[in-house]
């Protein structure tokens, strides 16, 4: 029996996957914003689940919560951190305001986290860290470049920290999903309030009033869920896993273009070193 620590429990994946665990018999601290809209998981599994009040962003309440989960199961063996939002716009029309608070809950509040959970994975010279990213990244789509970088700057945080915690029994896994249908094209994003009319062509037609994919999305959370269990607790983790055939695909595609533009540029690239 393993104790699990997820963030963003009031929807989407994060509840899929708190349910999943619960169901399988692990103690889960579930948080949300509101951790009223967790009551009806911590009625089904007495005991089991524990729900806390969580906005990434307020290191007292990730202190708190952390601190719940040591007093009641004695310490946290998996993190997940799940909690965070889309945003569209194109990069000329992002505002400071809106983009400061992106990157505030899905950078530097998954960061805050896991430097709450890692004193005592490091006690215990054990412990596994899962932050949920997206192939965003790697596919570059117009108006999602703000929401790109974030995730991209989670995913090299997680990188490096995987090194650095490696040697003291800590594992790091990243979670590259594609569309699936959660609340992300829906409630979860959201968008500039400016807009230019020359992006129309290309930002236009991913702006949020614009998206007609919620709903229609490939993935299953359910099934994201369990795969997620069943790795997470498995010998082997992969260091990077993509969810979807869509994010298999696109990460293909874009793998492929980017090893066909380093042969191409190989000659010039590779000049400039010292003769």
């Amino acid at each position: 029996m393993t104790t699990w620590l997820i963030t963003g429990c009031s929807s989407g994946l994060g509840k899929d996957l708190a349910q999943a665990v619960l169901r399988r018999g692990h103690n889960a601290v579930i948080t949300a914003r509101n951790s009223d809209s967790l009551k009806d998981l911590v009625e089904t599994y007495p005991g089991k689940a524990l729900a806390q009040t969580l906005d990434v962003t307020n290191t007292d309440q990730i202190a708190k919560a952390v601190q719940s989960a040591e007093t009641q199961f004695g310490g946290i063996d998996i993190l997940v951190n799940n909690a965070g939002y889309g945003y569209r716009a194109a990069i000329e029309e992002g505002e400071e305001v809106d983009v400061a608070a992106l990157f505030a809950t899905n950078v530097f509040g998954p960061v805050s986290v896991m430097k709450a959970v890692l004193p005592g994975m490091r006690q215990r010279r054990a412990g596994t860290i899962v932050n949920v990213s997206s192939v965003a990244p790697r596919i570059a789509s117009p108006g999602s470049g703000y929401y790109s970088a974030s995730k991209l700057a989670l995913e090299g945080i997680s990188a490096t920290l995987r090194k650095e915690v490696a040697p003291l029994g800590i594992r790091v896994m990243v979670v590259q999903p594609g569309a699936f249908r959660t609340d992300f094209a829906g409630r979860s994003l959201h968008g500039s309030k400016t807009v230019i009319a020359d992006y129309d062509s290309t930002v236009g037609l991913r702006r949020k009033t614009a998206d007609k994919t919620s709903g229609k999305e490939t993935g299953d959370p359910i099934k994201a869920a369990q795969v997620l269990i069943d790795v997470i607790s498995g010998d082997k983790l992969p260091d990077n896993l993509l969810l979807g055939s869509d994010a298999v695909r696109w990460a293909t595609d874009a793998i492929k273009a980017d090893l066909q533009e380093i042969e191409e540029w190989k000659t010039v690239s590779t000049s400039t070193d010292c003769s």
